[in-house]
Protein backbone atom coordinates (compact mmCIF):
# COMPACT_ATOMS: atom_id res chain seq x y z
CA UNK A 1 0.00 0.00 0.00
CA UNK A 2 1.34 3.46 -0.59
CA UNK A 3 -1.19 6.06 0.68
CA UNK A 4 -4.73 6.78 0.26
CA UNK A 5 -6.12 9.95 -0.94
CA UNK A 6 -9.86 11.46 -1.73
CA UNK A 7 -9.55 10.91 -5.47
CA UNK A 8 -7.30 8.38 -7.73
CA UNK A 9 -6.65 9.68 -11.30
CA UNK A 10 -5.31 7.60 -13.72
CA UNK A 11 -3.62 9.24 -16.88
CA UNK A 12 -0.89 12.19 -16.78
CA UNK A 13 -1.33 14.26 -19.22
CA UNK A 14 -3.25 17.66 -19.67
CA UNK A 15 -6.48 16.03 -18.43
CA UNK A 16 -5.61 14.05 -15.30
CA UNK A 17 -3.06 17.20 -14.67
CA UNK A 18 -5.74 19.89 -14.65
CA UNK A 19 -8.14 17.74 -12.80
CA UNK A 20 -5.84 17.41 -9.89
CA UNK A 21 -4.67 21.03 -10.14
CA UNK A 22 -8.20 21.76 -10.12
CA UNK A 23 -8.51 19.48 -7.10
CA UNK A 24 -5.78 21.53 -5.28
CA UNK A 25 -7.39 24.64 -5.29
CA UNK A 26 -10.49 22.96 -3.22
CA UNK A 27 -8.23 21.45 -0.71
CA UNK A 28 -9.17 17.98 -2.01
CA UNK A 29 -6.16 15.55 -2.27
CA UNK A 30 -5.54 13.63 -5.07
CA UNK A 31 -2.77 10.78 -6.59
CA UNK A 32 -2.06 11.22 -9.58
CA UNK A 33 -1.17 8.18 -11.80
CA UNK A 34 0.97 8.31 -15.04
CA UNK A 35 2.79 5.17 -16.51
CA UNK A 36 3.88 6.08 -19.89
CA UNK A 37 6.92 8.42 -18.57
CA UNK A 38 4.61 11.56 -19.72
CA UNK A 39 3.94 12.83 -16.50
CA UNK A 40 2.58 16.45 -16.35
CA UNK A 41 2.69 16.72 -20.57
CA UNK A 42 0.74 13.46 -21.82
CA UNK A 43 1.84 12.51 -25.72
CA UNK A 44 0.85 16.14 -27.10
CA UNK A 45 3.47 17.75 -25.01
CA UNK A 46 6.12 15.71 -24.33
CA UNK A 47 7.62 16.27 -27.66
CA UNK A 48 11.20 17.13 -27.40
CA UNK A 49 11.15 17.86 -31.32
CA UNK A 50 11.43 22.09 -31.67
CA UNK A 51 9.64 21.90 -35.18
CA UNK A 52 6.68 20.28 -33.11
CA UNK A 53 4.73 23.52 -32.28
CA UNK A 54 1.29 24.21 -31.02
CA UNK A 55 -1.88 24.17 -33.79
CA UNK A 56 -3.32 27.24 -32.17
CA UNK A 57 -1.98 30.28 -30.61
CA UNK A 58 -1.23 31.17 -27.51
CA UNK A 59 -3.82 33.44 -26.45
CA UNK A 60 -6.16 30.49 -26.41
CA UNK A 61 -4.07 28.01 -24.39
CA UNK A 62 -4.67 28.86 -21.14
CA UNK A 63 -5.00 25.91 -18.62
CA UNK A 64 -7.28 27.83 -16.65
CA UNK A 65 -10.71 28.70 -18.14
CA UNK A 66 -11.06 31.48 -15.34
CA UNK A 67 -7.63 32.91 -16.59
CA UNK A 68 -7.64 33.19 -20.37
CA UNK A 69 -4.66 35.25 -20.47
CA UNK A 70 -2.49 33.08 -18.39
CA UNK A 71 -0.12 31.08 -20.75
CA UNK A 72 -0.37 34.32 -23.57
CA UNK A 73 1.74 36.54 -20.60
CA UNK A 74 4.43 33.91 -19.83
CA UNK A 75 5.17 33.94 -23.79
CA UNK A 76 5.07 37.42 -23.83
CA UNK A 77 7.09 37.93 -20.71
CA UNK A 78 9.51 35.79 -22.58
CA UNK A 79 9.68 38.09 -25.73
CA UNK A 80 6.61 36.15 -28.04
CA UNK A 81 3.52 37.29 -28.93
CA UNK A 82 -0.14 36.22 -27.99
CA UNK A 83 -0.60 35.56 -31.43
CA UNK A 84 2.30 33.31 -31.69
CA UNK A 85 2.17 29.49 -32.33
CA UNK A 86 4.75 28.43 -29.69
CA UNK A 87 6.90 24.93 -29.18
CA UNK A 88 4.67 22.44 -27.90
CA UNK A 89 7.65 21.61 -25.58
CA UNK A 90 7.15 25.38 -24.17
CA UNK A 91 3.77 24.72 -23.31
CA UNK A 92 4.58 20.91 -21.86
CA UNK A 93 6.80 23.12 -19.35
CA UNK A 94 4.23 25.44 -18.56
CA UNK A 95 1.70 22.76 -18.00
CA UNK A 96 4.21 20.51 -15.66
CA UNK A 97 4.34 24.29 -13.85
CA UNK A 98 0.87 23.81 -13.37
CA UNK A 99 1.41 20.35 -11.81
CA UNK A 100 4.92 21.43 -9.76
CA UNK A 101 2.41 24.14 -7.83
CA UNK A 102 -0.26 21.63 -7.41
CA UNK A 103 2.12 18.90 -5.74
CA UNK A 104 3.77 22.20 -3.83
CA UNK A 105 0.36 22.43 -1.94
CA UNK A 106 0.52 18.87 -0.39
CA UNK A 107 -2.79 18.42 -1.94
CA UNK A 108 -1.02 16.12 -4.89
CA UNK A 109 1.14 13.26 -5.14
CA UNK A 110 2.74 12.04 -8.13
CA UNK A 111 3.21 8.14 -9.04
CA UNK A 112 5.02 7.15 -12.01
CA UNK A 113 3.32 3.40 -12.87
CA UNK A 114 1.26 1.93 -14.76
CA UNK A 115 -2.20 1.06 -12.90
CA UNK A 116 -3.50 -2.40 -14.12
CA UNK A 117 -6.51 -2.55 -11.78
CA UNK A 118 -8.96 -0.44 -9.90
CA UNK A 119 -11.69 -2.84 -8.00
CA UNK A 120 -14.42 -1.46 -6.13
CA UNK A 121 -13.79 -1.20 -1.54
CA UNK A 122 -15.53 1.41 0.32
CA UNK A 123 -14.78 3.59 -2.30
CA UNK A 124 -11.79 2.38 -4.65
CA UNK A 125 -8.48 0.34 -4.68
CA UNK A 126 -6.04 1.08 -7.90
CA UNK A 127 -3.58 -1.66 -8.43
CA UNK A 128 -0.27 -0.41 -10.09
CA UNK A 129 2.14 -2.88 -12.11
CA UNK A 130 4.18 -3.37 -9.26
CA UNK A 131 1.83 -4.80 -6.84
CA UNK A 132 1.62 -1.87 -5.26
CA UNK A 133 -2.16 -0.39 -4.01
CA UNK A 134 -3.83 3.07 -3.85
CA UNK A 135 -7.04 3.28 -1.95
CA UNK A 136 -9.05 6.55 -2.76
CA UNK A 137 -13.12 7.59 -2.33
CA UNK A 138 -13.25 8.75 -5.93
CA UNK A 139 -12.31 7.65 -9.39
CA UNK A 140 -10.85 9.64 -12.40
CA UNK A 141 -10.12 7.99 -15.40
CA UNK A 142 -8.04 10.19 -17.75
CA UNK A 143 -5.57 7.99 -20.13
CA UNK A 144 -6.41 10.34 -22.92
CA UNK A 145 -5.89 9.09 -26.42
CA UNK A 146 -5.12 5.58 -26.94
CA UNK A 147 -2.67 4.03 -29.45
CA UNK A 148 -4.42 3.13 -33.04
CA UNK A 149 -5.81 -0.47 -33.24
CA UNK A 150 -3.38 -2.58 -34.89
CA UNK A 151 -3.90 -2.85 -39.01
CA UNK A 152 -4.62 -6.53 -39.83
CA UNK A 153 -2.81 -5.93 -43.41
CA UNK A 154 0.39 -5.47 -41.21
CA UNK A 155 0.22 -8.26 -39.51
CA UNK A 156 3.80 -10.31 -39.39
CA UNK A 157 5.70 -7.33 -40.07
CA UNK A 158 8.62 -6.45 -37.51
CA UNK A 159 8.59 -3.12 -35.79
CA UNK A 160 11.93 -2.09 -37.55
CA UNK A 161 9.64 -1.66 -40.61
CA UNK A 162 5.94 -1.01 -39.54
CA UNK A 163 4.80 0.89 -36.10
CA UNK A 164 1.47 0.90 -35.19
CA UNK A 165 1.76 3.40 -32.29
CA UNK A 166 3.36 6.49 -33.91
CA UNK A 167 3.64 8.35 -30.69
CA UNK A 168 5.74 5.66 -28.79
CA UNK A 169 9.60 4.72 -28.44
CA UNK A 170 9.56 2.39 -32.06
CA UNK A 171 8.74 6.01 -33.82
CA UNK A 172 11.03 7.99 -31.92
CA UNK A 173 13.49 5.68 -32.83
CA UNK A 174 12.49 5.03 -36.22
CA UNK A 175 13.17 9.01 -37.07
CA UNK A 176 16.52 8.62 -35.51
CA UNK A 177 17.57 5.99 -37.68
CA UNK A 178 16.36 7.95 -40.53
CA UNK A 179 17.60 10.63 -40.10
CA UNK A 180 19.98 12.02 -42.67
CA UNK A 181 19.26 9.56 -45.27
CA UNK A 182 17.32 9.17 -48.15
CA UNK A 183 15.07 6.19 -47.60
CA UNK A 184 11.73 6.32 -48.59
CA UNK A 185 9.03 6.46 -45.78
CA UNK A 186 5.14 5.31 -45.81
CA UNK A 187 3.09 7.37 -43.15
CA UNK A 188 -0.14 5.97 -42.97
CA UNK A 189 -2.99 8.85 -42.97
CA UNK A 190 -2.75 12.51 -43.57
CA UNK A 191 -3.62 14.25 -40.61
CA UNK A 192 -2.45 16.03 -37.76
CA UNK A 193 0.38 13.09 -36.31
CA UNK A 194 1.25 12.44 -40.18
CA UNK A 195 2.18 16.52 -39.90
CA UNK A 196 4.28 15.60 -37.26
CA UNK A 197 6.19 12.55 -38.43
CA UNK A 198 6.66 15.02 -41.42
CA UNK A 199 8.32 17.86 -39.16
CA UNK A 200 10.21 14.99 -36.93
CA UNK A 201 11.73 13.38 -40.46
CA UNK A 202 12.39 17.23 -41.97
CA UNK A 203 14.18 18.68 -38.76
CA UNK A 204 16.31 15.61 -38.50
CA UNK A 205 17.61 16.08 -42.31
CA UNK A 206 15.96 13.06 -43.83
CA UNK A 207 15.78 13.83 -48.05
CA UNK A 208 14.07 10.47 -48.92
CA UNK A 209 10.42 10.39 -50.12
CA UNK A 210 7.44 10.28 -47.51
CA UNK A 211 4.21 9.13 -49.05
CA UNK A 212 1.14 9.91 -46.62
CA UNK A 213 -1.61 8.01 -47.79
CA UNK A 214 -5.17 8.28 -46.60
CA UNK A 215 -8.57 7.14 -47.71
CA UNK A 216 -9.79 10.77 -49.35
CA UNK A 217 -5.78 12.61 -49.45
CA UNK A 218 -7.27 15.49 -47.52
CA UNK A 219 -4.55 17.22 -45.46
CA UNK A 220 -5.12 20.04 -42.55
CA UNK A 221 -5.36 23.29 -43.87
CA UNK A 222 -3.27 26.32 -42.62
CA UNK A 223 -4.57 29.39 -40.55
CA UNK A 224 -5.24 32.11 -42.36
CA UNK A 225 -6.71 35.47 -40.96
CA UNK A 226 -10.34 36.17 -41.25
CA UNK A 227 -12.69 38.42 -40.42
CA UNK A 228 -14.70 36.09 -37.32
CA UNK A 229 -18.59 35.47 -37.75
CA UNK A 230 -19.58 34.60 -34.50
CA UNK A 231 -23.29 32.98 -34.25
CA UNK A 232 -25.85 32.52 -31.32
CA UNK A 233 -26.87 28.61 -30.17
CA UNK A 234 -30.01 29.10 -31.73
CA UNK A 235 -29.27 29.99 -35.49
CA UNK A 236 -27.30 26.68 -35.80
CA UNK A 237 -29.06 23.58 -37.08
CA UNK A 238 -29.62 21.04 -34.71
CA UNK A 239 -31.17 16.86 -35.44
CA UNK A 240 -29.02 15.51 -38.39
CA UNK A 241 -25.95 15.86 -40.29
CA UNK A 242 -27.47 17.30 -43.47
CA UNK A 243 -28.34 20.35 -41.72
CA UNK A 244 -25.72 20.99 -40.42
CA UNK A 245 -23.29 20.30 -43.97
CA UNK A 246 -26.01 22.90 -45.90
CA UNK A 247 -25.44 25.17 -43.05
CA UNK A 248 -21.93 24.95 -43.38
CA UNK A 249 -22.28 25.13 -46.83
CA UNK A 250 -24.26 28.19 -47.05
CA UNK A 251 -22.30 30.29 -44.54
CA UNK A 252 -18.96 29.25 -46.04
CA UNK A 253 -20.09 30.50 -49.46
CA UNK A 254 -21.15 33.84 -48.07
CA UNK A 255 -17.42 33.62 -46.16
CA UNK A 256 -14.73 30.76 -46.36
CA UNK A 257 -14.71 27.44 -44.88
CA UNK A 258 -12.73 28.79 -41.83
CA UNK A 259 -14.91 30.96 -40.72
CA UNK A 260 -17.60 28.58 -40.57
CA UNK A 261 -16.12 25.69 -38.82
CA UNK A 262 -15.14 28.33 -36.24
CA UNK A 263 -18.52 29.87 -35.79
CA UNK A 264 -20.11 26.76 -35.27
CA UNK A 265 -17.17 25.92 -33.02
CA UNK A 266 -18.61 26.68 -29.64
CA UNK A 267 -21.49 24.81 -30.29
CA UNK A 268 -20.22 21.71 -31.29
CA UNK A 269 -20.89 19.62 -28.51
CA UNK A 270 -24.73 21.01 -28.51
CA UNK A 271 -24.98 19.57 -32.07
CA UNK A 272 -23.35 16.66 -31.71
CA UNK A 273 -25.66 16.06 -29.04
CA UNK A 274 -28.61 16.50 -31.15
CA UNK A 275 -28.28 13.78 -33.28
CA UNK A 276 -29.22 9.90 -32.24
CA UNK A 277 -26.49 7.37 -32.50
CA UNK A 278 -27.63 6.64 -36.38
CA UNK A 279 -26.59 10.44 -37.18
CA UNK A 280 -23.33 10.69 -35.10
CA UNK A 281 -22.41 7.42 -36.90
CA UNK A 282 -23.04 8.75 -40.31
CA UNK A 283 -21.59 12.08 -39.61
CA UNK A 284 -17.85 9.85 -38.54
CA UNK A 285 -18.18 7.38 -41.70
CA UNK A 286 -18.69 10.86 -44.31
CA UNK A 287 -18.56 14.01 -42.68
CA UNK A 288 -15.47 13.88 -40.44
CA UNK A 289 -12.56 13.86 -42.65
CA UNK A 290 -13.62 17.07 -44.18
CA UNK A 291 -14.62 18.58 -40.79
CA UNK A 292 -11.34 17.36 -39.76
CA UNK A 293 -8.83 19.27 -41.45
CA UNK A 294 -10.78 22.84 -41.39
CA UNK A 295 -11.66 22.57 -37.65
CA UNK A 296 -7.72 20.83 -36.97
CA UNK A 297 -5.83 23.06 -39.14
CA UNK A 298 -1.81 24.09 -38.65
CA UNK A 299 -0.16 26.89 -37.80
CA UNK A 300 0.64 29.21 -40.52
CA UNK A 301 4.60 28.24 -40.87
CA UNK A 302 3.87 24.25 -40.68
CA UNK A 303 1.34 24.85 -43.78
CA UNK A 304 4.18 26.73 -45.81
CA UNK A 305 6.70 23.98 -44.82
CA UNK A 306 4.63 21.07 -45.91
CA UNK A 307 3.61 23.18 -48.74
CA UNK A 308 7.86 23.64 -49.82
CA UNK A 309 8.12 19.56 -49.40
CA UNK A 310 5.37 19.11 -51.64
CA UNK A 311 6.48 21.25 -54.12
CA UNK A 312 9.67 20.13 -54.26
CA UNK A 313 8.97 16.41 -54.96
CA UNK A 314 10.26 14.95 -50.95
CA UNK A 315 6.59 14.81 -49.83
CA UNK A 316 3.45 13.15 -51.87
CA UNK A 317 -0.16 13.14 -50.83
CA UNK A 318 -1.91 9.94 -52.03
CA UNK A 319 -5.90 9.46 -51.89
CA UNK A 320 -5.97 5.42 -51.59
CA UNK A 321 -6.09 2.44 -49.15
CA UNK A 322 -3.66 0.03 -48.51
CA UNK A 323 -3.93 -3.70 -49.86
CA UNK A 324 -1.39 -5.35 -48.28
CA UNK A 325 2.26 -5.41 -46.43
CA UNK A 326 4.96 -7.29 -47.18
CA UNK A 327 8.15 -7.77 -45.46
CA UNK A 328 11.45 -7.99 -47.37
CA UNK A 329 14.55 -7.95 -47.22
CA UNK A 330 14.48 -4.26 -48.51
CA UNK A 331 12.06 -2.83 -46.30
CA UNK A 332 7.97 -2.93 -45.98
CA UNK A 333 6.67 -4.01 -50.11
CA UNK A 334 3.33 -2.24 -49.81
CA UNK A 335 0.64 -2.96 -52.23
CA UNK A 336 -2.26 -0.21 -52.52
CA UNK A 337 -4.96 1.27 -54.61
CA UNK A 338 -5.30 4.83 -55.68
CA UNK A 339 -8.55 6.75 -55.13
CA UNK A 340 -10.32 7.07 -58.38
CA UNK A 341 -10.30 10.89 -59.20
CA UNK A 342 -13.57 12.86 -60.86
CA UNK A 343 -12.76 14.18 -63.99
CA UNK A 344 -15.34 16.68 -65.13
CA UNK A 345 -16.12 17.22 -68.86
CA UNK A 346 -17.79 20.79 -68.72
CA UNK A 347 -20.09 22.74 -67.00
CA UNK A 348 -23.06 21.11 -66.44
CA UNK A 349 -22.09 17.45 -67.62
CA UNK A 350 -21.83 14.35 -65.41
CA UNK A 351 -18.99 13.94 -63.49
CA UNK A 352 -16.74 10.93 -65.06
CA UNK A 353 -14.90 8.45 -62.72
CA UNK A 354 -11.31 7.79 -63.78
CA UNK A 355 -10.07 3.62 -62.79
CA UNK A 356 -8.12 3.87 -59.85
CA UNK A 357 -4.33 2.11 -60.26
CA UNK A 358 -3.09 -0.63 -57.77
CA UNK A 359 0.75 0.75 -57.17
CA UNK A 360 3.25 -1.56 -55.40
CA UNK A 361 6.21 0.39 -53.84
CA UNK A 362 8.99 -0.54 -51.49
CA UNK A 363 9.52 1.53 -48.54
CA UNK A 364 12.02 1.83 -45.42
CA UNK A 365 9.49 2.07 -43.01
CA UNK A 366 5.75 2.14 -42.63
CA UNK A 367 3.83 4.48 -39.44
CA UNK A 368 0.21 4.07 -38.77
CA UNK A 369 -0.99 7.62 -38.63
CA UNK A 370 -4.42 7.19 -38.42
CA UNK A 371 -5.31 8.45 -35.50
CA UNK A 372 -5.74 7.21 -31.90
CA UNK A 373 -8.28 4.30 -31.21
CA UNK A 374 -12.12 4.90 -31.90
CA UNK A 375 -13.31 1.98 -30.75
CA UNK A 376 -13.11 1.52 -27.06
CA UNK A 377 -14.09 -2.17 -27.01
CA UNK A 378 -10.60 -2.88 -28.51
CA UNK A 379 -8.67 -1.30 -25.90
CA UNK A 380 -5.54 -2.89 -24.89
CA UNK A 381 -5.08 -0.19 -22.11
CA UNK A 382 -5.05 -2.48 -18.95
CA UNK A 383 -7.41 -1.13 -16.06
CA UNK A 384 -9.59 0.06 -19.60
CA UNK A 385 -9.41 -3.38 -20.05
CA UNK A 386 -10.42 -4.93 -16.24
CA UNK A 387 -13.22 -2.43 -15.96
CA UNK A 388 -14.99 -2.77 -18.88
CA UNK A 389 -14.34 -6.72 -18.65
CA UNK A 390 -15.87 -6.20 -14.94
CA UNK A 391 -18.76 -4.15 -16.02
CA UNK A 392 -17.28 -1.23 -13.93
CA UNK A 393 -17.51 0.54 -16.99
CA UNK A 394 -19.63 0.52 -20.03
CA UNK A 395 -18.53 1.64 -23.68
CA UNK A 396 -20.88 4.87 -25.07
CA UNK A 397 -23.68 4.10 -27.13
CA UNK A 398 -21.69 4.91 -30.61
CA UNK A 399 -18.48 2.64 -29.27
CA UNK A 400 -16.02 5.11 -29.49
CA UNK A 401 -15.30 6.44 -25.69
CA UNK A 402 -16.71 5.37 -22.24
CA UNK A 403 -20.28 5.81 -21.29
CA UNK A 404 -20.59 9.00 -19.15
CA UNK A 405 -23.68 11.20 -17.79
CA UNK A 406 -24.07 14.74 -17.59
CA UNK A 407 -21.45 15.44 -15.22
CA UNK A 408 -19.02 12.99 -16.56
CA UNK A 409 -19.93 10.11 -14.35
CA UNK A 410 -19.26 6.75 -15.77
CA UNK A 411 -20.39 4.93 -12.61
CA UNK A 412 -20.79 5.02 -9.34
CA UNK A 413 -18.05 7.11 -7.73
CA UNK A 414 -16.48 7.28 -11.45
CA UNK A 415 -15.69 10.10 -13.60
CA UNK A 416 -14.13 10.31 -16.86
CA UNK A 417 -12.11 13.15 -18.41
CA UNK A 418 -10.87 14.05 -21.74
CA UNK A 419 -10.90 12.17 -24.87
CA UNK A 420 -12.57 8.94 -23.36
CA UNK A 421 -15.83 11.14 -23.17
CA UNK A 422 -16.14 12.07 -26.82
CA UNK A 423 -18.65 10.02 -27.30
CA UNK A 424 -20.40 12.24 -25.10
CA UNK A 425 -19.33 15.42 -26.81
CA UNK A 426 -16.99 14.58 -29.64
CA UNK A 427 -14.19 17.52 -29.19
CA UNK A 428 -13.34 17.02 -26.39
CA UNK A 429 -9.54 16.77 -27.05
CA UNK A 430 -8.59 20.73 -27.18
CA UNK A 431 -7.39 22.47 -24.51
CA UNK A 432 -10.13 24.98 -24.58
CA UNK A 433 -12.57 22.10 -23.93
CA UNK A 434 -10.47 20.32 -21.02
CA UNK A 435 -10.18 22.80 -19.06
CA UNK A 436 -13.48 23.33 -18.36
CA UNK A 437 -14.37 19.91 -17.88
CA UNK A 438 -11.42 19.21 -15.53
CA UNK A 439 -13.14 22.85 -13.67
CA UNK A 440 -17.01 20.88 -14.30
CA UNK A 441 -15.36 17.42 -13.00
CA UNK A 442 -13.21 18.95 -9.83
CA UNK A 443 -16.82 20.97 -8.79
CA UNK A 444 -18.90 17.93 -8.97
CA UNK A 445 -16.44 15.63 -7.11
CA UNK A 446 -16.30 18.40 -4.38
CA UNK A 447 -20.04 18.32 -4.22
CA UNK A 448 -20.03 14.34 -4.00
CA UNK A 449 -17.25 14.01 -1.35
CA UNK A 450 -19.45 16.40 0.72
CA UNK A 451 -22.48 13.91 1.20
Amino acid sequence: MISDADVAIIGGGFSGTMVAAQLARRNISSILIEGGGRLGRGIAYSTTEPAHVLNVRAEVMSAWPEDLEDFARLVEAEGGSAKDFPERRRFGRYLGEQLEEAVASGAVTTIEAMAVSARRTDGWMVTLEDGRSITAKALVLAIGNQEPASMGVADGISTQRYINNPWGTEARAANERLAGTDRNVLLLGTGLTAVDHVLALDAHGHVGKITMLSRRGQMPRGHVLYDPWPVEADEVPLGNVLKAWRWLRKRAGQGNWRAAVDAMRPHTSMVWRSWGPEEQGRFIRHARPFWDVHRHRIATEVAERMKQLIGNGQLEIVAGRVLSIREVEAGAEVQFSRRPSTLRQGSGQASLRANGTVETRTFDTVVNCTGPLHAMARTVNPVMRQMLDDGLVEVDRIGIGLAADENDRAGEGIWAMGPVTKGNYWEIIAVPDIRGQAARVAEDIEAELAK
